[in-house]
Protein backbone atom coordinates (compact mmCIF):
# COMPACT_ATOMS: atom_id res chain seq x y z
CA UNK A 1 0.00 0.00 0.00
CA UNK A 2 0.95 3.21 -0.59
CA UNK A 3 1.15 6.30 1.47
CA UNK A 4 0.00 9.72 0.52
CA UNK A 5 2.88 12.26 1.16
CA UNK A 6 1.97 15.33 3.51
CA UNK A 7 3.14 18.26 3.05
CA UNK A 8 3.11 20.32 6.21
CA UNK A 9 1.77 23.48 6.40
CA UNK A 10 3.95 26.47 7.44
CA UNK A 11 2.63 29.62 8.91
CA UNK A 12 2.24 32.85 7.24
CA UNK A 13 2.88 36.34 8.89
CA UNK A 14 0.17 38.46 9.57
CA UNK A 15 -1.14 41.06 7.49
CA UNK A 16 -1.50 44.57 8.88
CA UNK A 17 -4.94 44.35 8.03
CA UNK A 18 -5.68 41.22 9.70
CA UNK A 19 -4.09 42.26 13.16
CA UNK A 20 -5.63 45.74 12.98
CA UNK A 21 -8.91 43.41 12.10
CA UNK A 22 -8.12 41.32 15.07
CA UNK A 23 -7.55 43.92 17.85
CA UNK A 24 -10.75 45.91 16.93
CA UNK A 25 -12.63 42.32 17.42
CA UNK A 26 -10.85 42.23 20.75
CA UNK A 27 -11.81 45.44 22.11
CA UNK A 28 -15.58 45.35 20.62
CA UNK A 29 -16.25 41.83 22.82
CA UNK A 30 -18.15 43.29 26.03
CA UNK A 31 -17.86 41.05 28.98
CA UNK A 32 -20.63 38.48 30.30
CA UNK A 33 -23.74 39.41 31.15
CA UNK A 34 -26.10 37.97 33.65
CA UNK A 35 -29.48 37.19 32.84
CA UNK A 36 -30.30 38.67 36.45
CA UNK A 37 -29.52 41.94 38.37
CA UNK A 38 -28.24 41.79 42.28
CA UNK A 39 -31.75 42.44 43.67
CA UNK A 40 -33.23 39.93 41.74
CA UNK A 41 -31.05 37.29 43.65
CA UNK A 42 -31.10 38.99 46.92
CA UNK A 43 -35.19 38.00 46.28
CA UNK A 44 -34.10 34.58 45.37
CA UNK A 45 -32.44 33.78 48.39
CA UNK A 46 -34.88 35.57 50.38
CA UNK A 47 -37.74 33.72 48.41
CA UNK A 48 -34.85 30.36 49.37
CA UNK A 49 -35.23 31.14 53.32
CA UNK A 50 -39.14 31.68 53.66
CA UNK A 51 -39.94 28.39 52.05
CA UNK A 52 -37.00 26.58 54.14
CA UNK A 53 -38.88 28.39 57.54
CA UNK A 54 -42.03 27.45 56.21
CA UNK A 55 -41.04 23.81 56.05
CA UNK A 56 -39.33 23.75 59.37
CA UNK A 57 -42.51 25.38 60.64
CA UNK A 58 -44.14 22.25 59.62
CA UNK A 59 -41.86 20.08 61.08
CA UNK A 60 -42.30 18.44 64.24
CA UNK A 61 -43.73 15.75 66.60
CA UNK A 62 -46.90 17.84 68.10
CA UNK A 63 -50.44 18.09 67.26
CA UNK A 64 -50.67 16.97 63.38
CA UNK A 65 -54.19 19.69 63.81
CA UNK A 66 -52.34 22.31 64.94
CA UNK A 67 -52.39 26.19 63.52
CA UNK A 68 -48.74 26.31 63.26
CA UNK A 69 -48.79 23.43 60.75
CA UNK A 70 -52.02 23.50 58.65
CA UNK A 71 -52.43 27.23 58.17
CA UNK A 72 -48.78 29.21 58.94
CA UNK A 73 -46.89 27.12 57.64
CA UNK A 74 -48.64 26.23 53.92
CA UNK A 75 -48.94 30.00 54.00
CA UNK A 76 -45.45 30.95 54.48
CA UNK A 77 -44.60 28.57 51.80
CA UNK A 78 -46.90 29.77 49.45
CA UNK A 79 -45.66 33.08 50.27
CA UNK A 80 -41.66 32.08 49.47
CA UNK A 81 -43.24 30.72 46.18
CA UNK A 82 -45.03 33.86 45.45
CA UNK A 83 -41.45 35.84 46.25
CA UNK A 84 -39.41 33.79 43.73
CA UNK A 85 -41.73 34.01 41.09
CA UNK A 86 -41.98 38.20 41.90
CA UNK A 87 -37.78 37.91 41.72
CA UNK A 88 -38.32 36.09 38.35
CA UNK A 89 -40.05 38.69 36.60
CA UNK A 90 -38.73 41.78 38.18
CA UNK A 91 -36.82 43.58 35.27
CA UNK A 92 -33.11 44.99 36.13
CA UNK A 93 -32.62 48.25 36.27
CA UNK A 94 -30.20 47.74 33.42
Amino acid sequence: MAQKQVTPVIPQPLKTSDVKLAQNKAASMQPAQFVFGKENYRLFLIAIAVVVLGFTLMSGTTDIYEFRKIVLAPVTVLTGFGIGFFAIFKKSNK
